[in-house]
């Protein structure tokens, strides 16, 4: 009976976890609840919450995430709402609670299912992960590999928490405050109706490390670990 009990375990936190997903996605896409999805919306919701909307802003982030909520949309109303230093800090933090908590959800439900299909062949290429699992999370973020999806991806590897956690947390940073004073700077010239500082440096210069950032792939390409 304990034999049953151990070997069906895994399969249904399997079918919780593809539950799960699924209902995250369809439940935000196909359903009403989609319009709280617009910028405006979230940008509104947490405006209105006084002096705990860094809080609310940073929560709504973390569970979005967990969600399948784009993180750039997260980003930009950060951004918006709280400016570059702020809003890069705030963004920062969300981010890194939404991919703890995608993970912590994914090994839980989902890792115990994977290893037990993982065969010899798989199985080197699992350990090889582990092996190099900070280099491996630190890579996949600078090439910007979906960022949800891999939450919950690593966690069914052998890949340890503190590990990914850490390679996350470098690998967004340049990437989180780039797009952090891209959003903050054009929000300061649509806020203000000052069009003519669209030409001033640091419009250009957000531009120019917007535009910048998509080359990171490519650079780091060249420093993908060994599996």
């Amino acid at each position: 009976m304990n034999y049953e009990k151990k070997s069906t375990a895994p399969i249904l936190k399997a079918f919780i976890l593809v539950v799960f997903v699924a209902g995250a996605i369809l439940l935000f896409r196909f359903t009403p609840l989609a319009e709280y999805l617009h910028p405006q919306a979230i940008k509104g919701f947490i405006a209105n919450s006084g002096p705990l909307a860094p809080l609310v802003f940073i929560l709504a982030y973390g569970v979005g995430i967990c969600f399948f909520f784009p993180a750039t949309l997260f980003t930009g109303v950060g951004a918006l709402l709280f400016g570059t230093l702020w809003g890069f800090l705030y963004n920062i933090t969300g981010a890194m609670i939404g991919a703890s908590g995608g993970f912590i959800i994914g090994r839980y439900l989902g890792r115990d299912f994977a290893a037990s299909l993982i065969g010899n062949r798989l199985s080197k290429y699992d350990k090889k992960i582990a092996e190099n699992d900070f280099a491996v999370t630190l890579y996949l973020r600078l090439v910007f590999f979906p960022f949800t999806p891999m939450n919950f991806g690593m966690a069914l590897t052998r890949v340890a928490f503190t590990q990914f956690f850490w390679g996350t947390f470098f690998g967004i940073l340049a990437g989180g405050f780039v797009m952090t004073f891209f959003f903050a700077t054009i929000g300061e010239v649509w806020s203000t109706g000052q069009w003519e500082r669209l030409w001033g440096w640091k419009s250009l210069l957000s531009l120019v490390l917007f535009i910048g950032s998509f080359f990171i792939p490519k650079i780091v390409k060249h420093f993908k670990p060994e599996l």
